[in-house]
Parts: C-alpha cells; structure tokens; sequence
C-alpha cells in the first residue's frame, strides 16, 4: 500500500512539471498521495518514539485543504510550491522508490557508501565498530542499522526543491546545488557519527519512563537521535535556507507570500481575520 502510495505521488508530480491544463490536478493527487504516506507512516514512527512526524502529518492536513483550493484558482505561490515538491519528490524518488527496475539498486547503493564512509570516520576517531551485516555497525554489542533516511537524501533533495521554485540564473543552480547537496550529506555522515557513539556507548541514559520503547538502552538512541539530532538538523537546515535567500533573493519574496498565505486562510478559518 506504502508503495502504490510513492509511486501515485511520483506520477503525479512528473505530470505536473510537464505542460498542460491538467497540471493543477496533478499537483493536487501528488501532495495528497504524500500526506497519506504520512500517515501510513505512523506506526513506524510511534515504535520509534518519533513523535515530529506525526505532528507533520496531522498539520499536513489543513495544508492539503488550502493547497489544493489555491491549486484549483491557479495562485502562482502554490504553483511554485507545488514545482519545489515536485523536483524533490523527483530526486528522492529513484533512491526510495526500488520497485522499479530501473533504481532497484541506487538505494542501497547509497545506504552502502554511506556505511562506509561512518565507519572510516568512526575509525578516524579511534572508535572500533564492527559490521554485523552490510547496513548495520556495531559496538559494546549495541547495533545501529543505516536505512534511507541516514543517508541526507530527503534534507538534500528538499532543499534543492526549494532552490527550484522559483526561475533562477544558472550561477545561482550551481552555487544553491554546492551549498546544499555537499553540505547536507557531510553533515549526515557527522550525525549518524554522533548518534552510534552516543548510543552504543549509552551516553544519554535519561528519563527511561518517556524515552525507553522496551529495549534496553534505547533512551540514549531516543535522546541521540530523535532530540538532540533532529534540533541540530532544523538548525541545520534553517542556516541553509538563509544562504539559499542570499544566493535567491527571490526565494525570501516566495518564502513570505507563502506565509502570507497559509497564515491567511487559518486566521479565516478560525473566524479571526482582520
């Protein structure tokens, strides 16, 4: 079902980047097909204690209402939203996406490289880890298994959505593409450093009554990985934004009527508007 849903979305958001009158409804099947991926998500994210998620999913819901009303008046901001979504659903999609053929093995590819350069760099540290099997690293008998989402591949290929929503020269494509991808991707490989350390050698054994899910020692993952990496990540990311403003200038424009909008159309909703 997970997949059927990827894969609608990934038409979807190919068939609006391609011209014609039905674009608006193609963006519109793209995002919806996203957000019940979401929530189809749900239960993976609640074994994990990651509650960010499914906040995203709960709020993604008013967000499909008013994208898909502006959609259907063809607001130029929501077009421009609907091609940021659409370019990294593009990029992501061959690495997540492994059903077809064509990409059966770039996920894992990826997974593989990443693998490999955390264990040099554990290593570098002088931090011994063993591999229990191809995408699982191993220390004080504590294992951390390296999937698709350890690899940076949605930050990178989100980020670069947004450096496509709006038209650009093609010094600001190279220079967006070397601050994002190169940045984000070095960045994930110090995260996923950060996260094995701390875990597997139990360094956050805090409040085990909200962080624990049953497992021993999985509070130091919790705290590791789901607070303290997920704040740098936003950080992070916020950080990138503002020198995608500087290097796009038009993007700060972008970024201000999409909140001009949204934060529009929720005051309307709650009977406050002005």
């Amino acid at each position: 079902m997970i997949e059927y849903l990827v894969l609608i979305s990934f038409i979807g958001f190919l068939a609006f980047l391609l011209p014609g009158r039905h674009r608006k409804y193609a963006a519109i099947v793209g995002w919806a097909a996203i957000i019940l991926f979401l929530f189809a998500e749900l239960p993976y994210y609640f074994s994990q204690n990651n509650f960010l998620y499914p906040l995203m999913a709960v709020l993604s819901l008013p967000f499909l209402v008013i994208t898909a009303q502006h959609l259907l008046d063809e607001d130029e901001r929501v077009i421009h939203l609907s091609r940021a979504a659409a370019v990294a659903f593009l990029i992501y999609a061959p690495f997540g996406f492994d059903q077809i053929p064509l990409f059966a093995d770039l996920g894992n590819a990826l997974i593989a490289l990443v693998v490999n350069q955390v264990v040099w760099i554990l290593n570098l540290l002088n931090f011994p880890v063993t591999l229990d099997a191809w995408n699982i690293i191993m220390h004080n008998s504590f294992r951390v298994e390296i999937i698709l989402g350890c690899t940076g591949i949605q930050s990178i290929a989100i980020m670069l959505g947004v450096a496509a929503a709006v038209p650009t020269t093609l010094r600001q494509k190279i220079l967006a593409f070397l601050l994002i991808a190169p940045t984000i991707y070095i960045l994930n490989l110090l995260r996923n450093v950060f996260v094995i350390m701390a875990y597997t050698e139990q360094s956050f054994p805090y409040w085990p009554e909200i962080a624990s899910n049953g497992e021993y020692g999985y509070e130091s993952f919790f705290w590791a990985h789901n607070v303290i990496a997920e704040l740098l990540a936003l950080v992070c990311l916020v950080l990138i934004a503002y020198g995608l403003f500087i290097i796009i200038p038009r993007l700060g424009t972008f970024a201000d009527d999409l909140y001009q909008l949204y934060y529009g159309e929720v005051m309307r909703a709650l009977g406050k508007e002005k």
